[in-house]
């Protein structure tokens, strides 16, 4: 498995990696403590509950695929721009497709590696209200 990101850019490869392994363990440590979670728009969580809400993405058992399309780095933080999709079937053989453009935030930490502070997956999709 892959050790944490040393460029900004490598973030999401990391947390794809981490994501397929199946391990929400691993998940956990792509973040910063108290990283921002946004598992829907509108809908920000932190710590256990969003550890909780991001295993219930693994859970699907699809996999994800991560290209980064912008990093812009400035110092230690970093803001990534990240089209993503989780396809193909899960274990009763239906057919899953969740995809979005993520509007993320990384921080480089005392370590020298870069975790996230803010994973915003959905970006700027608007709310059900909106």
């Amino acid at each position: 498995m892959r050790e944490l990101a040393e460029r900004p850019e490598d973030v999401p490869l990391v947390f794809a990696e981490r994501f397929n392994s199946g391990d929400p363990d691993a998940v956990a440590q792509v973040y910063e403590s108290g990283a921002l979670f946004v598992p829907e728009p509108g809908r920000a969580l932190t710590g256990t509950r969003a550890h909780a809400a991001n295993a219930r993405f693994m859970r699907l058992g699809v996999p994800i695929t991560v290209r980064p399309r912008h990093v812009y780095t400035a110092g230690d933080l970093a803001l990534l721009i990240v089209d993503w999709f989780i396809d193909g079937e899960d274990a009763d053989g239906r057919h899953v497709r969740v995809e979005g453009t993520a509007t993320d935030v990384a921080r480089r930490g005392q370590d020298g590696r870069w975790r996230y502070v803010v994973d915003n997956p959905f970006g700027t999709l608007r709310t059900a209200t909106e």
